[in-house]
């Protein structure tokens, strides 16, 4: 089988809407487009829901998005019983927006979260309405309401968020960039994309495949909601959208 997926969402996560070709199907409802806007689950954020719309206006439902065996592939996960497309066929490709710019916004507050609090990071997962980052951290030194405070100078403030791409070479010669303390960047491309945040990443740049905002101020109000303990030197953050609660 061969054929790879142009990852387009990498390079632009506002573009909701594209045409793609498909190459093939995959076991019962694996679509694998030459294109994809739809972004695969990984690095703790869900993979892309949404609809494929066919040349004669008709709309298969998308429910999930994976990534291949090697990687190279992104599976569009249709609804069990629809008509598939036959390969070859060219479609349009229909990102659930609203869904996915709430997952760009979280996702750019947990990297200011990692700012906020300069731990290392031992677990995160991206949703819609709540997100947790977990730090090695002993002891909480600060309370919610004052890393709430900290987080949204941030957004206020209004750092351009951007993607550049650097060498393996180059990120093993900047270990500090990599935040999770059990997770590494994955290899074999060559390359590795980094998120930045700030005039030349100056408030923050790590490697991440995920979806972002172009400016923090698109976040919003977000808040730390709360901080649990999960292990002797594991501390929770659970953080959501809006102010906080009065």
């Amino acid at each position: 089988m061969s054929g790879e997926t142009e990852a387009v969402y990498s390079e632009d996560s506002y573009l909701s809407t594209m045409e793609a070709r498909l190459l093939r199907v995959e076991g019962e409802t694996g679509l694998v487009f030459d294109r994809s806007n739809f972004f695969p689950a990984g690095g703790g954020q869900p993979g892309d829901q949404g609809f494929i719309e066919r040349a004669d206006g008709s709309q298969i439902p998308i429910v999930d998005t994976r990534h291949g065996e090697n990687r190279t592939t992104i599976l569009l996960m249709a609804a069990e019983g629809a008509a598939l497309p036959d390969p070859g066929e060219t479609v349009v490709l229909h990102v659930d927006w609203p869904r996915r710019y709430r997952l760009m916004r979280m996702h750019t507050a947990l990297h200011l979260l990692t700012v906020a609090c300069p731990y290392p990071v031992t677990g995160a997962a991206v949703g819609e309405e709540e997100s947790r980052i977990d730090f090695d951290l002993p002891e909480a030194e600060t309370g919610k309401d004052e890393v709430t405070g900290a987080l949204m100078a941030l957004v206020r403030a209004n750092h351009p968020v951007s993607i550049r791409w650097i060498t393996d070479a180059e990120l093993d010669a900047n270990p500090g960039l990599v935040k999770s303390a059990n997770v590494r960047p994955p290899r074999g491309s060559g390359r590795v994309r980094i998120v930045a945040i700030g005039a030349d990443g100056e408030i923050d740049s790590q490697p991440c495949g995920g979806t972002h905002v172009s400016e923090t101020q698109e976040i919003g109000d977000v808040h730390v909601a709360k901080i649990e303990k999960k292990g002797k030197t594991n501390r929770r953050f659970r953080l959501r959208f809006g102010p906080p609660p009065v």
